[in-house]
């Protein structure tokens, strides 16, 4: 199996930043610990870093596509200070799968097609990291790895179940507690590279 563009997959509330109801102000948002650490460790290992989220609030008119465009702005300037990068962020803004006929709302895989797309991304050779089981569902759709974290309304969904979900590869406390997961994966496409030549 060769990967070709390998990618790092986020949701972003309550994943890279702290869930705080519908930012609309850029100044509102705050990076979870460690968040942009795990973002540079990805960068390092040759992910490409996208993001992915769902941004109904636009839909129901408590924001604007502005805000959402300036809060993503704002997202990429305080991970680029700590030296992290992100490839690209795609944005869902309907309410509800049915609404216009969209395809692009979370657990739906439109914003992960645009992304292979536009970026050549490996679905095979992906990972799917967020605190909803949309972003779960989504990661498996596609055929990725799955990783739920427990900030944002991670542990509240972790509290709801008796076992873990089987569509969930692995839970970690952030997105930094992730990539000890994340490089024994990549470390594993490459040796079966490596294998294959």
């Amino acid at each position: 199996m060769q990967c070709l563009n390998p990618c790092l997959f986020l949701d972003r509330d309550g994943t890279i930043n702290i869930e705080k109801n519908f930012i609309k102000d850029p100044e509102d948002v705050e990076l979870i610990p460690g968040a942009a650490l795990a973002i540079r460790d990805a960068n390092e290992l040759g992910l490409k870093v996208i993001v992915v989220s769902n941004q109904s609030g636009i839909a129901r008119g408590i924001l604007t596509e502005d805000n959402v465009k300036k809060v993503n702005k704002r997202l990429i300037e305080l991970l680029s200070d700590e030296g992290a990068l992100v490839d690209d962020i795609y944005y869902c803004p309907h309410e509800a799968v049915s609404e216009n006929g969209c395809s692009c709302r979370k657990p739906n895989s439109g914003m992960f097609e645009r992304a292979r797309t536009e970026h050549g991304i490996d679905f095979r050779c992906s990972i799917m990291v967020g605190d909803r089981m949309s972003d779960i569902e989504a990661g498996k759709r596609i055929g990725a790895k799955t990783v739920l974290v427990l900030t944002g309304y991670g542990a509240d969904l972790q509290n709801s179940w008796d076992k873990k979900p089987k569509d969930i590869d692995i839970v970690v406390p952030t997105l930094y507690d992730s990539m000890k997961y994340i490089r024994e994966v990549v470390n594993k496409w490459k040796q079966i590279r490596k294998d294959e030549r």
